[in-house]
């Protein structure tokens, strides 16, 4: 018996600020989001684990890499294994997997970030692939894709803040571009301090703003969805991540983590109800 190279935080989907294969999702798609899901929690935990060299991160991915690409699977990658049963049953390719496994292992490797279009080029490869991946189950149009890539993107971007502090304590890693901290009169040694400085404070909030006009971008994503369940999962998530916006503007992450509450939760899926049901029907597009 092989040594698993799985490595887990403890965390799962119950865990994330947003829903992953929540019951808007057909059932018969469920069991595919929650095998995606369990891949990106295995490969984000290797990434993550402070306990693990940068070579030693970088090889357990490739071995995901390989089983998806058709390696003898062995009982080493689990989490890999039921991946590629899941997309031999769905019929989809391994691109979007291959893609997160290419952001985890920059994450092993690469612990700064230098403006906005390098932290979008990392999104383009951590958080736009896991959009797509549900989309393509769902059978969507791939016109989708530049909304959910402006949602995903703004996800993303709402978690490093999130986690800034625990980043770069626990990892030493900084998402944070360095040219809008220096613009700010900012530095990465103020995520030291117990409270943002002026500099930091107005980092955040530029970070905000670029995020919140991705949301506005996002906004048109449920009504391109076809599939009434997903576009409203769809419209939650967007309400969502305004919701997150906002606390993170009100609130100081060097502070404490600013996260989403309960009420959030339950108003984000009243307005994604409400959007479903007052989309017009939709036809199924012709798929690309």
């Amino acid at each position: 018996m092989s040594a698993s190279i799985e490595t887990a935080s403890g965390k799962d989907r119950r865990d994330e600020n947003f829903p992953v294969g929540s019951w808007l999702i057909r059932r018969d798609l469920r069991a595919h989001v929650h095998a995606f899901y369990r891949f990106a929690r295995v490969a984000d935990d290797i990434a993550d684990n402070p306990a693990l060299a940068a070579d030693d991160k970088v090889a357990r991915l490739a071995r995901m890499a390989a089983v998806l690409e058709g390696a003898a699977p062995g009982d080493d990658a689990p989490a890999a294994v039921a991946m590629r049963a899941s997309l031999a049953a769905t019929g989809l390719a391994p691109t979007h997997c291959l893609d997160l496994l290419r952001a985890f292992s920059q994450d092993a490797t690469k612990l700064r970030y230098v403006d906005w279009d390098d932290l979008l080029d990392y999104c383009r490869y951590s958080a736009m692939p896991v959009g797509r991946q549900v989309l393509d189950l769902h059978g969507e149009s791939r016109a989708t894709w530049p909304p959910n890539d402006a949602l995903c993107a703004a996800l993303q971007v709402l978690n490093h803040l999130q986690d800034c502090v625990a980043d770069y304590h626990d990892l030493d890693r900084v998402y944070l571009p360095e040219r809008i901290l220096a613009a700010h009169g900012a530095s990465i040694a103020d995520l030291e301090r117990p409270r943002a400085t002026p500099g930091l404070r107005k980092t955040i909030d530029e970070l905000l703003d670029r995020t919140d006009a991705l949301i506005a971008l996002a906004d048109g994503l449920p009504a391109a969805v076809v599939d009434w369940r997903l576009r409203a999962e769809t419209a939650t998530i967007v309400a969502l991540a305004r919701r997150l916006s906002g606390r993170l503007r009100r609130g100081d992450p060097l502070a404490g983590r600013v996260k989403l509450q309960g009420v959030d939760f339950g108003a984000s899926l009243c307005v994604g109800l409400w959007r479903s049901a007052m989309s017009p029907p939709r036809t199924v597009p012709a798929h690309d």
